[in-house]
């Protein structure tokens, strides 16, 4: 199992410490640390303490063992998990970027665009109006521009409670000269 640096990042942004959240969560530092370091994986019922305690969806830890995830790699698709300030808690197939470089971050933080901007008002409408919403938003990239359709709903706790919103974001379409193979294969679809 891969060291778990997105939950790592979560808990230093709250400026507490490993002793601080395994406290909080009732379980003993030398466990939470093990979780950290993804040699452990957690309880249903420590998953959702944690993200109780660090402001996450109890499934990311789910997400990350999925077998869908394997499927999921190579594909034009980007899953994400962000809090209610709209920071990145969890994502999965990032283009151009490290997928932990996101944690802790808003799309803005990441790279000021208008894409981006887009996409924080469709995050901010989910909340706003507490239903899903989809939109096709276009990112501009160091290796060139992407389209994707972005499907967003908000993203409840146990208790129904909305912490945050999930997004799935399904590439359209892209000008980057390596995706080209994919271009040509959804023009052929249409």
């Amino acid at each position: 199992m891969n060291k778990r640096t997105w939950l790592t990042k979560l808990r230093k942004r709250k400026k507490m410490t490993q002793q601080e959240v395994a406290a909080k969560a009732f379980i003993e530092r030398s466990y939470y640390a093990q979780i950290e370091n993804g040699i452990r994986k957690p309880s249903a019922e420590v998953t959702l303490k944690l993200g109780q305690v660090l402001d996450f969806h109890a499934s990311s830890f789910n997400l990350e063992e999925n077998p869908f995830s394997i499927a999921l790699q190579n594909a034009p698709v980007i899953l994400a998990h962000c809090d209610t300030q709209l920071r990145y808690t969890w994502i999965f197939n990032t283009p151009d970027l490290i997928p932990e470089d996101h944690i802790g971050k808003t799309d803005v933080e990441l790279d000021d665009n208008e894409g981006n901007r887009a996409l924080m008002k469709l995050k901010k409408e989910v909340l706003t109006e507490k239903r899903p919403v989809s939109r096709v938003i276009t990112i501009p990239l160091l290796s060139g521009e992407i389209s994707y359709n972005v499907y967003a709903h908000p993203l409840l706790n146990e208790d129904g409670a909305i912490i945050g919103v999930a997004t799935a974001s399904t590439v359209i379409h892209s000008n980057r000269p390596n995706d080209e193979l994919y271009n040509t294969r959804m023009k052929k679809e249409k």
